[in-house]
């Protein structure tokens, strides 16, 4: 019998005790026997700084890394990364399998609850994936469910997943991504996103951690929730406060002066450099899959569709000319001192299929600019120069050299006379949501990866239906990505892994530039961060200690 969907309820706030956290650590514990304040972590606490930005803590709603980094800690997933592997296992389920080509079937462990009370059980598994898609928020990742069909609970702890292609093959990293927080039924809405304060009152969390005070953007602390049984197991430090900078080179000092225990995203790559000759601190570097990249507008660049003087041709012209006009090599050395290397694909080198077509299409042909090449494309599309190209950048989601970034870009698109860069500045709050309205021609972004696959550089980006509602739409390139997804013989599936990278570089709907690693700054007494900078590139407080 399916399980029945409780009602939605509304959670009184009263009986929720804010707990604000001392924002100095404090080293000390109870071990692992769970007699501190009734938690089943070590004890102690630590204070975290960050300059990523929360959009919402509604999963729904969100698909960026400063929010995606907070749900990592409240929110069960049904599968997840264990530490120091990429490869993902059942979180708090017990079993996650194919029990036919298009069903996959997860067992839960039996009697879990929500901070709140709550039974978390398929009703609520069935109802985030249901919300995703009835939701379909533009800033949020639910085109990450492209070939989830339905979900079916036949009773409380099984939820069989109906896919609409046979043998996917990430289906359940997805499942680890930010599409899978699992969401509690009776404090979220259906249809509409649930603002962070009703999930904060609601204490609708099951991951390691529970939020107990919440400032937006400025401090958010949390305590260890010990009725967690997934596979990470107890949170080693009981107390954790996350302060959020506007300003890295604040974050920069009080990391300096023991004010703070880590810092974490991002500093200035000249502040990294500093640290790493602090006796007082610990400069990690872990492998990273981040990229930057500039998105296209297809309706609103140079010759967009939407623009009086739309020209496919031309619009292609200009965004060929502006990938044989980036110059890689000199902004990882100038702006990013190596800590970022050139990027000359959309999926970036160490995983599996990544190639390097746009070294050899534009530019020179060995990876460095060339201004004739970039000219020559211009005139045989009959395109007038300087060509005016409005660019947009965030001066607060990327780290403190993001100006520094795209003023060498400017420079560097300029200088030959070919465009004319009105470059303008947006804070990442706002950015967000004009960035899938339409209100900017080029815009930048970045991309920490959901998982350590190269379809999750293809999928979000390159469907017809994708996260950058930047009007891009190639079938082949759309089929291809679904082959991909389902071909299970490993040959096969790099072969079309590469052809879509050749074909998207062709288009050029983004062109992407750098890759970078992570970077923690941690006290020379924490313990733990190793564990953090692991291939699942996701940050867990969790692992983290005093020694």
């Amino acid at each position: 019998m399916t399980a029945v969907s409780r009602k939605r309820l509304l959670v009184a706030a009263a009986g929720i005790t804010a707990v604000t956290l001392t924002l100095t650590a404090c080293g000390g514990g109870s071990g692992d026997d769970g007699e501190d304040g009734g938690s089943a972590s070590g004890g102690g606490s630590l204070t975290i700084g960050t300059t990523d930005k929360v959009t919402t803590l509604d999963p729904a709603g969100s698909y960026d890394n400063g929010s995606f980094a907070v749900m990592n800690q409240v929110f069960p997933f049904l599968m997840n990364t264990p530490y120091g592997s990429p490869d993902v296992e059942p979180d708090i389920a017990e079993a996650a399998e194919f029990t036919a080509p298009t069903e996959y079937t997860v067992k839960l462990k039996p009697g879990l609850k929500w901070a709140n009370g709550n039974d978390l059980t398929s009703s609520d598994v069935k109802f985030t994936f249901d919300r995703q898609i009835a939701i379909a928020d533009p800033n949020g990742p639910s085109s990450l469910l492209y070939n989830l069909d339905s979900v079916e609970t036949p009773d409380d702890t099984t939820v069989v997943f109906h896919l609409k292609s046979e043998n996917d093959q990430v289906f359940p990293q997805i499942l680890s991504s930010p599409v899978g927080p699992i969401v509690d039924e009776d404090v979220f809405a259906a249809d509409a996103l649930t603002s962070d304060q009703e999930i904060v009152d609601g204490n609708a969390f099951a991951g390691q951690y529970a939020i107990t005070n919440y400032d937006f953007n400025n401090l958010v602390t949390y305590e260890a929730y010990d009725g967690y049984e997934g596979l990470l197991g107890p949170a080693k430090t009981e107390k954790v406060a996350v302060k959020y900078y506007a300003d890295a080179s604040n974050m920069k000092l009080e990391i300096q002066q023991g004010d703070i225990d880590v810092a974490w995203r991002s500093l200035s790559a000249t502040d990294i450099e500093d640290l790493r000759g602090n006796d007082d601190v610990k400069v990690l570097d872990g492998p990273g899959g981040e990229i930057r990249y500039i998105t296209f507008n297809f309706d609103t660049q140079p010759f967009g569709a939407a623009t009086p003087e739309a020209d496919p041709a031309k619009a292609l012209a200009v965004r060929q000319a502006a990938a044989s006009l980036i110059d890689r090599e000199e902004l990882s050395e100038q702006v990013y001192k190596g800590t970022f290397t050139p990027l000359y694909s959309y999926v970036p080198a160490g995983l599996t299929g990544a190639i390097e077509p746009l070294k050899e299409m534009y530019g020179d042909g060995a990876g460095a600019p060339d201004a004739a090449a970039a000219e020559k494309l211009l005139t045989d599309a009959g395109v007038e120069t300087p060509v005016t190209l409005k660019l947009q950048y965030s001066n607060d989601h990327y780290g403190p050299s993001s100006a520094d970034e795209y003023a060498l870009i400017k420079d560097q698109l300029e200088k030959d006379g070919l465009f004319t860069v009105d470059l303008q500045t947006t804070e990442w709050v706002t950015y967000a949501e004009e960035r899938t309205a339409d209100v900017y021609p080029a815009y930048q972004l970045g991309w920490f990866p959901d998982y350590s696959d190269a379809d999750n550089y293809l999928t979000p980006f390159f469907l017809e239906e994708n996260f950058l509602v930047n009007h891009y739409a190639d079938q082949e390139v759309n089929d291809l990505i679904l082959e991909q997804a389902v071909t299970a013989d490993a040959d096969a599936r790099t072969a079309l892994i590469e052809e879509i990278q050749t074909k998207v570089a062709e288009d050029l709907s983004t062109l992407p530039y750098l890759q970078g690693a992570q970077v923690a700054v941690v006290g020379a007494d924490v313990e733990g961060a190793e564990d953090t900078l692991d291939p699942s590139f996701k940050f867990r407080y969790a692992a983290l200690s005093k020694g």
